[in-house]
């Protein structure tokens, strides 16, 4: 998705012929100079021809001839302004020194975090009279290099941005290094300059593997040892061919801060395991943890797997103005160690079966360090083994709990409930020392808690056993909300458990009459001993969900209440287009220049959950791409009944008409509308729910 911010307004801008032949000219001698040993690019957009069909190996082994050496041999670490400031006032002088304060004050330094990075807007507009890049005066009053001797006063290294075109992505126009290569590397160096992010913007056309090629080695010449990441966007698949060129180099578009935002980009760098390593990385963007869009548990997860996924861990929120959460989450050593990895293993998808996700990374020690990632909007079990990710076969193993950094003993399972967009990070060792731990257990719940006021609810909890030695003096409790009635009626203690065994308890939960519709936390928890008396808990916070039962007959869906949404760009909106970010800023529903009055607006990826109880048959619908982007977008549509897909469409652009779509739901206690992307990206995904009925 390309319209995140004023920056992206400007991507894939081409400009005049007679520039884009200026500017290849000026790039000829280094494409030719690769030619010449066989992988270089032909000047087709892909600029990948050549080099395909090279392993990571084969291609990482020219890296150290071709990039300084002993470069982000693990994931660069550290910050960058942008996502929290855009090209805002704030962006200045100050808040680079401020931020770099608060890395040593706050042990980000010494939790491995290092570069203090700079975003687009640091210049001004114009080049001076002999075409040398000017530091804006307000911003930075005392030019860049000042700026990088106070970073590296305190032990930490300073980065910069700009872009391989003619201009940076901002709509203020600010000089790109396109045609400028040498001149703006030597600049860069002299300031002490120790990172570079190269952007792709306003690039004329020119292919892009003789421009990134072009600065890699401007930036040799220097002599300076300087981390270049390579921010293509994923266009050309740089990790086929820059293992080579850059230390990194972006998968995707731009993240946002929001769930479907960050889910879309994780799904999209995920595959690329095999290209990661010391030396060269898959870059799917920087941290939006702080920033305020997410939930902490969804920051989480994003901090979780962008570790698993050995990638560049980037600061991106205001740490001036960060919560003792948000510090929590970024300073998490041990999280931090399975990221910065000597081996440089990314983690390998196991399984990702109806959203319930099993990522394991190899780490250099031997041990697997696993993340069992939950999708959905409800809690789910999770579960994978030793075997399976890996580890030799034992009598037992140690798994640590990297979030509630807790050790205990597994017979090999390894396994969890997950709290819904929730993430398990557990490092799971064959070490010899498992005994001395506590048994691991799983609490789970069966089924979804969805309570009708008034009315009891019957849930199931269930304490499993997952060690190798025996829980005893087991108990488990239920609470929630005051004035919640939640009662056990089964036995709710067990003497003791063997590996395997459960305690299952039944549960009446009663909301008071008149509570209101929406989402309410309920804990459930379970205390234990192990052999030798240590005693040990388990905690799942769950969300109870007070639903209203939806009215007989046929309504329209965008007049009832749902459960939940998720969109990847704003809210969805009841009756119009999806619009831009704000709420309600949509147009009127219309395909295919035909208008619907009744519908909802949505972006890629997106879900609407609606509760059904049981008492309806059928959900129908028009769906297709809005006309409010042009000929963009490619979208799926998808029903989803009780966590089974009951109908689905194939993919949809601008260029169709409305298509029908209906699903038999009889039975289902939750409806869910999907919407995915086209399989290339969310970029413009704006699509419509038309006249969508729901019939019980």
């Amino acid at each position: 998705m390309r319209h995140l911010s004023p920056r992206t307004t400007h991507r894939r801008v081409v400009g005049s012929l007679v520039a884009a032949l200026l500017c290849a000219a000026s790039l000829a001698a280094p494409a030719a100079a690769l030619d010449s040993g066989g992988t270089g690019a032909t000047g087709d957009a892909s600029g990948a021809s050549g080099v395909s069909g090279r392993s990571t190996a084969e291609r990482a082994s020219t890296a150290e001839a071709n990039l300084p050496g002993d470069l982000a041999l693990t994931p660069p670490m550290g910050f960058n302004n942008w996502n929290s400031t855009h090209c805002r006032a704030e962006f200045d002088e100050a808040m680079v020194k401020g931020i770099t304060d608060i890395f040593v004050e706050k042990g980000l330094k010494d939790a491995g975090y290092q570069y203090v990075n700079l975003d687009d807007c640091w210049a001004l507009p114009a080049r001076d009279a002999d075409g040398k890049l000017v530091p804006d005066p307000k911003r930075f009053p005392h030019g860049i290099k000042a700026v990088a001797d106070y970073v590296h006063s305190k032990g930490l290294k300073l980065g910069i941005y700009t872009s391989a075109g003619t201009k940076t992505c901002s709509d203020i126009g600010f000089p790109g290094a396109l045609g400028h290569e040498a001149s703006d590397a030597r600049q860069f160096a002299d300031w002490g300059v120790d990172y570079l992010k190269y952007d792709n913007c306003n690039n004329q056309g020119v292919d892009a593997k003789k421009r990134y090629i072009a600065m890699r080695d401007a930036l040799k010449a220097t002599g300076r040892p300087i981390v270049y990441s390579l921010c293509e966007w994923g266009e050309n698949k740089p990790w086929e061919w820059a293992a080579d060129v850059g230390h990194l180099w972006r998968t995707t578009g731009d993240i946002s801060d929001n769930w479907s935002s960050m889910l879309s980009i994780m799904k999209r760098n995920l595959p690329l395991a095999e290209h990661a390593g010391p030396g060269h990385w898959n870059d799917p963007d920087m941290l939006e943890v702080g920033n305020g869009g997410m939930a902490d548990t969804e920051y989480r997860t994003h901090f979780s797997m962008w570790s698993i996924m050995a990638s560049p861990l980037l600061i991106g929120s205001d740490l001036r103005k960060a919560t003792p959460e948000t510090f929590a989450i970024i300073g998490n050593k041990e999280v931090i160690a399975v990221d910065q990895d000597p081996l440089g293993k990314q983690g390998a998808v196991l399984s990702s079966e109806g959203g319930r996700w099993v990522v394991a990374k190899e780490m250099k020690d031997g041990s697997r360090t696993v993340a069992l990632f939950n999708e959905t909007g409800t809690a789910q079990p999770i579960a994978t083994s030793a075997k399976a990710v890996g580890l030799p076969n034992a009598d037992g193993y140690t798994l640590r709990d990297l979030w509630q950094h807790k050790s205990y003993n597994t017979a090999g399972k390894i396994a969890a409930t997950v709290p819904a967009h929730g993430t398990a990070l557990l490092r799971v060792s064959a070490d010899g020392k498992w005994a001395k731990n506590p048994p691991a257990v799983e609490l789970g719940l069966d089924g979804d808690p969805l309570v009708e006021a008034g009315e009891p609810a019957k849930l199931t909890s269930k304490v499993t056993n997952l060690g190798r030695t025996p829980a005893q003096q087991v108990s488990a409790a239920f609470t929630g909300p005051s004035g919640w009635q939640i009662k056990a009626t089964s036995p709710s203690t067990a003497s003791s458990l063997r590996t395997g065994k459960s305690l299952s308890t039944s549960w009446s939960v009663t909301a008071p009459p008149g509570t209101a519709p929406g989402s309410y936390d309920l804990t459930l928890k379970t205390a234990y001993r192990s052999p030798s008396g240590t005693r040990a808990e388990s905690v799942l916070p769950l969300a109870a969900r007070v639903v209203v039962a939806p009215p007989a007959g046929n309504s329209a869906v965008s007049d009832l209440p749902w459960m939940s949404t998720a969109n990847g760009w704003g809210p969805v909106e009841k009756d119009t287009s999806n619009g831009e970010s704000a709420a309600g800023d949509g147009n009127p529903i219309t395909i295919g220049g035909v208008v619907h009055a009744k519908g909802l607006g949505v972006h890629a990826a997106s879900t609407v959950e609606y509760y059904t109880g049981g008492s309806c048959e059928k959900v129908s619908a028009q769906v297709g791409v809005d006309d409010e982007k042009g000929l963009k977008g490619s979208v799926a549509f998808e029903i989803w009944a009780d966590g089974k897909k009951a109908a689905s469409t194939g993919v949809l652009t601008n260029a169709d008409a409305a298509q029908a779509i209906s699903a038999e739901v009889t039975g289902a206690r939750t409806v869910r509308l999907v919407v995915t992307d086209g399989g290339d990206g969310t970029d413009s995904d704006h699509a419509d729910w038309a006249e969508p009925v729901l019939s019980c």
